[in-house]
């Protein structure tokens, strides 16, 4: 079985990882009808990304952004794409296997996807002082407030607080291009913790990261892919650990359905 070859293991690690920014990066750059740029050995993992979604010499700020929030998306225990990767891993499934079922996993609007439609609404919004009415009329019609909760915080995300931060930074240094939507979104949050914070419901990393990813001319539709590169880290490595000491998950289940129920020839059913 190639997973207990240690040297496979490793190097398929690697490939993966080296292998996601460029593909998705040329993936953009040619659906918009352009050749794909191939990765430079002198850039970073940030740095390239920027430079092969745009053709340009990449911005050293932004650089840094984008590695803060490569760095930030890398790694967070057991969510939805990590489970399933450890339920593929235990399989003993190929790693392009595992890796597909993790993408597959965040694919859903419930776990990654959530940052651009932070954007979304806060273009819906429009701005800080239609955030109350808009916020209150979204709550009384029991709509999501994306960026909003966490399942395992009850306080705001640590990684949103740094975001934020990385947002103010931006602004001050480039100027107001992004305040209305910053301004915005910090006014959502406002309301929505007078509002929610009891309930333990604050600000999320989505929260932050899709103003950040648009202002790199990064597509909305592209925000979830970005995800999936940072992840890749985390989702090999518990593979990696999974498939060092393995053993199939197989959780079981309580039925709570109708007991001893007869078989019914299909010609007599109703």
């Amino acid at each position: 079985v190639m997973c207990e070859d240690l040297n496979y293991v490793r190097n398929m690690t690697v490939n993966i990882i080296a292998s996601m920014a460029p593909l998705v990066a040329m993936w953009e750059h040619m659906r918009q009808g352009y050749d794909p740029i191939e990765p430079r050995e002198d850039l970073s993992v940030a740095e390239n990304l920027l430079y092969m979604f745009s053709g340009k010499e990449p911005d050293p700020m932004m650089a840094k952004i984008m590695d803060v929030c490569l760095i930030l998306h890398a790694e967070h225990t057991l969510n939805a794409s990590t489970f399933s990767t450890l339920v593929s891993g235990s399989t003993l499934a190929t790693p392009y296997s595992v890796i597909s079922g993790a993408i597959g996993t965040l694919s859903g609007p419930l776990h990654g996807g959530a940052n651009s439609r932070v954007v979304d609404m806060l273009k819906e919004i429009g701005s800080a002082d239609k955030a109350e009415n808009w916020i209150d009329n979204a709550l009384a019609n029991k709509e999501v407030i994306w960026g909003m909760g966490h399942r395992e915080y009850k306080v705001k995300d640590p990684r949103a607080t740094i975001l934020h931060k990385l947002v103010a930074e931006l602004i001050e240094d480039r100027g107001s291009s992004l305040n209305s939507a910053f301004e915005t979104a910090m006014r959502v949050e406002e309301i929505c913790v007078d509002r929610l914070g009891h309930k333990g419901v604050y600000a999320n990393v989505d929260f932050y990261s899709g103003i950040l990813y648009a202002e790199m001319g990064i597509p909305a539709d592209q925000f979830t892919a970005l995800f999936a590169v940072a992840r890749s880290a985390g989702w090999l490595a518990h593979w990696r650990e999974q498939i060092s000491n393995n053993r199939i998950y197989r959780p079981t289940q309580i039925y709570t359905g109708v007991e001893d129920r007869e078989y019914v020839q299909l010609a007599e059913r109703g």
